[in-house]
């Protein structure tokens, strides 16, 4: 099979609307794909910014659930921040072993699918997509927290923030990856930086014995009374929160295809550096915040003392900012502008995550196939606005509270960290297997001993993953279910069962439509049909049309639904001397379709199964409002024809004048003009173009 390759397509860019490409650049070829893959410094932004910028309210999270029993409680804080440090430590070595098993981008949901069947998969992949939804939804809401913490006169306007900050995280992300990256790379950075060097300064002003204090230390807490039980409760409730730290985990195994050749290592890499750098910053701002003696509430007005009513309260990284610089300081503001940056681009993970899942479900027929196509910018466009619009809706509802959404948050990437590891566990097993029963000479080789230990290796530490994380699974179930986590319950199903049946309607229409030795070629006899209303020039390019084609028998057909107007057809007709039959048909009901169906059925019928082709013209038009006044006729027409056996469409275009504002020309010749050698008149070719001949769809 030849392929041709033409220099038409070169004309695209051209044709680009033009707002389009000032706000995502303009396209891109698919031979530059390669060079959208990022390198291990601009893949570390792009796939961590979810999980460093966590550490901005993991720990707030952590201190507030505890401060709810008052402030003795936060004598355990240091051992809750310990269990968190040691499971995230636990997941980023089990997602090594993920990456380098299945590096082809389907994360948890692959791992899923492979070694523990269909359900579990969906299940991990509906997980995926929500805890997606939630991760802008919160890192927004927590960056614009930020943002009213340094400017609380903007506390009103939280929403409307919120929501531009989505938009604008969408535009930037569907200029492409590499365009992002470079967008994200210096806010990033800049935050790890910055809570470095504030954690670093902290620490040693305590060292030298001036250690920070927090605006709120000197607010008591109206704790609330507690049994054992509850006790107990109240500690694995903060743990919960706390583990809201190990969000973003998941997102390099999903975007190993993103990287630059090594991708599995380079993958590890970035990987291992994220786990490293949230580590450190995490229990450094926990250190800090418990030395400056922060009191954040979960109800502010549970701080004594504290106007609530006036004042909205101040992160816990405001505070421990402000004690540690001085709240005026230009070292405060920052902080603050670096941590808000990057708790919105934390969103930014979530952006390449699910667009990449959407195009593995897609491929797999669990997701609609558009979510498999790239845009202009060469990224999957169609899943990146699909979950910009979600998290605009989730934000609007929630009204942007953070307390509200983090309630949410975490469900689901637990159960996909808990599925993926299971999935993990079976698939070293697997692999074990068959290094015993390789023959023995083949198992004494030195490389069969390397994959053996290998495979032991990651059967340990996965099943240690596998352990945590459905341990932690239960805690973040039990603590958080009555506090709204029964939302995501519910929505996970929902989406599963959706994704199982896209993917068995998929499965039904390529059953139906494969093909076999059943199909028969050698439809006999092919007659064109021109619809006619009245006589104008697009019925007559319409007949242009169906003439050149050279059909076997070209017929006009028009339908009668007034005397008066077929009577003045056929005048008409007969002056022009129109070079083909016109054949009338009463519809003494007024109806269109049925009418023009009943004639095509008795046609085939008397000459056999010839192949219709029904010409119908269409205005193209330049305003959106136009629409609404043309073309609804012949669009009710083609449908409804197109459920009549034997019938093909040919839509003929004829260009307003108002088609210049999309075609950039006016006149057009009429039909036979220029193969006739005829003069063309008014038809200029404006802004240097060549009119198209009249036989294009232009």
């Amino acid at each position: 099979m030849s392929r041709a390759v033409t220099d038409e397509s070169r004309g695209d860019v051209e044709e680009t609307p033009i707002a389009k490409r000032i706000l995502i650049g303009e396209p891109l070829t698919s031979e530059k794909l390669d060079e959208q893959l990022l390198p291990k410094k601009m893949a570390l932004p792009i796939f961590a910014s979810d999980a460093l910028s966590s550490v901005a309210y993991a720990p707030q999270e952590l201190l507030m659930i505890l401060l709810i029993g008052g402030t003795a409680l936060l004598t355990l804080s240091p051992w809750v921040a310990v269990a968190v440090v040691l499971l995230l430590v636990v997941v980023v070595l089990s997602y090594r072993q993920l990456i380098k098993a299945y590096p082809s981008g389907g994360g948890d949901y692959e791992v899923a699918s492979k070694n523990l069947g269909e359900i579990p998969g969906v299940i991990v992949a509906a997980a995926l997509l929500v805890d997606y939804v939630l991760t802008v939804a919160v890192s927004v809401a927590s960056g614009v927290d930020n943002i009213i913490s340094a400017l609380p006169e903007l506390n009103p306007f939280r929403v409307e923030i919120a929501v531009g900050f989505v938009i604008l995280i969408v535009i930037v992300n569907l200029r492409g990856v590499r365009e992002a990256s470079s967008v994200f790379a210096i806010p990033t950075y800049l935050f790890i930086g910055s809570v470095a060097v504030m954690i670093v300064v902290g620490l040693i002003r305590t060292l030298a014995g001036d250690a920070p204090v927090a605006s709120s230390a000197e607010y008591d807490v109206q704790a609330e009374s507690l049994t054992q039980a509850a006790l107990i409760l109240l500690v694995l409730r903060a743990f919960s929160s706390g583990c809201s730290a190990l969000t973003g985990v998941e997102a390099v195994s999903n975007g190993v295809p993103a990287f630059r050749m090594p991708k599995i290592r380079n993958a590890q890499t970035t990987l291992t550096l994220m786990g490293g750098i949230a580590i450190l910053l995490f229990a450094g701002l926990t250190a800090l915040a418990l030395i400056a003696k922060v009191h954040y509430a979960e109800n502010p007005c549970h701080l004594i003392g504290f106007d609530c009513v006036n004042n909205p309260q101040p992160s816990l990284m405001a505070q421990v900012a402000a004690a540690t610089f001085g709240a005026g300081s230009i070292f405060f503001f920052v902080i603050q502008a670096a941590t808000a940056c990057v708790l919105l681009l934390a969103a930014n993970t979530a952006f390449n995550g699910f667009p990449l899942l959407g195009a593995v479900l897609a491929r797999d027929g669990y997701a609609p196939k558009a979510l498999n196509t790239r845009g202009d910018r060469l990224v999957y466009s169609n899943g990146m606005i699909i979950l910009g619009i979600v998290a605009i809706g989730v934000l609007i509802v929630y009204q942007a509270n953070l307390t509200t959404l983090i309630q949410l948050y975490i469900i689901g990437v637990f159960v996909s960290f808990s599925l993926g590891q299971i999935g993990m566990v079976k698939h070293w097993r697997r692999v074990l297997r068959g290094l015993r029963d390789l023959p023995a000479e083949a198992a004494k080789q030195q490389s069969a001993a390397i994959e053996r230990r290998s495979a032991i290796s990651g059967l340990w530490i996965n099943s240690l993953g596998a352990a945590m994380t459905v341990l932690v699974l239960l805690i973040v179930t039990v603590t958080k279910f009555t506090h709204g986590a029964w939302l995501v319950f519910i929505a996970i199903p929902i989406l599963a069962v959706l994704m199982v049946g896209v993917n068995r309607y998929y499965r039904d229409v390529e059953h139906e439509i494969q093909m076999d030795d059943t199909v028969h070629f050698g439809s006999s006899g092919d007659v064109a049909i021109v619809l006619v209303n009245r006589l104008q020039k697009p019925t007559s390019k319409a007949i242009d049309y169906a003439l050149a084609a050279k059909h076997d028998k070209t017929l006009a057909v028009h339908v009668a639904i007034t005397e008066e107007e077929s009577a003045k057809l056929q005048k008409d007709w007969a002056e022009h001397e129109v070079p083909i039959p016109l054949v009338i048909i009463d519809s003494p009901y007024r109806t269109y379709t049925s009418p023009v169906s009943a004639f095509i059925k008795r046609y085939r019928e008397k000459n056999g199964s010839a192949v219709v082709t029904v010409y119908l013209p269409q205005y193209i038009v330049g305003h959106w409002w136009e629409s609404i006044l043309h073309n609804r006729r012949s669009r009710r027409l083609a449908h409804q024809l197109m459920l009549v056996h034997g019938v093909t469409i040919t839509l003929v275009p004829w260009l307003l004048d108002s088609s210049e504002l999309i075609y950039g020309r006016r006149s057009r010749p009429l039909p036979g003009q220029q193969r006739g050698g005829q003069p063309v008149a008014n038809a200029p070719a404006p802004r240097g173009k060549k009119t198209p001949p009249p036989g294009s769809a232009s």
